[in-house]
């Protein structure tokens, strides 16, 4: 059985623009190191041993920060962990992508059936190489919301619930079954 700190990476301009990132490789801003700081100070304490992050720069500069407040060894990078391939979504504003697109598939984008498989293979890839060690792993929204999804079959998120940048959600993985052990969700405003 592995422990597993899933962290959203620290905001980027188009998190506070509210765009749609995906695969688009866009740095983190002050404010997202920042909350790299606030992750590492929660995370403190906990028992972990290491950190990975996905391929992304936003991830892996948040993964960075918070190795080096917590005195672990540099990130290992699983690709896999990468954020949703939203395709010709990305760019677009949150409120026109859902108006356009709503839940359903985007014009070269993945599906979140896609999604959900690609991630929670690269978790029992991250889970094998961790040997049990408890551990950090830094990703994304669409990443960690697929995660729940699987953990919770379909309960969480609910609709209107985010994954705020930098927040932390621990599930303890253990032969193929995943289980939510707690989750920092809020509610959209309305």
């Amino acid at each position: 059985m592995t422990l597993l700190a899933l962290v959203r990476h620290g905001q980027t301009d188009w998190n506070a623009e509210r765009r749609i990132q995906g695969r688009t490789d866009i740095p983190l801003n002050d404010t997202g190191r920042a909350q790299a700081l606030v992750a590492a100070e929660t995370l403190r304490d906990g028992g972990w041993s290491r950190i990975v992050a996905s391929s992304l720069g936003r991830a892996r500069e948040t993964a960075e920060i918070i190795a080096a407040e917590l005195a672990l060894d540099a990130p290992a990078i699983f690709p896999g962990l990468m954020e949703r391939d939203y395709g010709i979504g990305e760019g677009t504003l949150v409120p026109d992508f859902h108006a356009r697109y709503g839940q359903g598939a985007v014009p070269g984008g993945e599906t979140t059936e896609e999604l959900a498989t690609r991630v929670f293979a690269a978790l029992r890839e991250v889970a094998a190489d961790a040997r049990d060690q408890p551990t950090i792993v830094v990703a994304h929204g669409g990443v960690i919301r697929a995660l729940l999804g699987i953990a919770t079959d379909g309960e969480l998120p609910r609709p209107g619930e985010r994954i705020e940048n930098a927040s932390v959600t621990v599930f303890r993985l253990s032969d193929d079954a995943l289980a939510l052990e707690s989750a920092a969700l809020t509610t959209d405003p309305q």
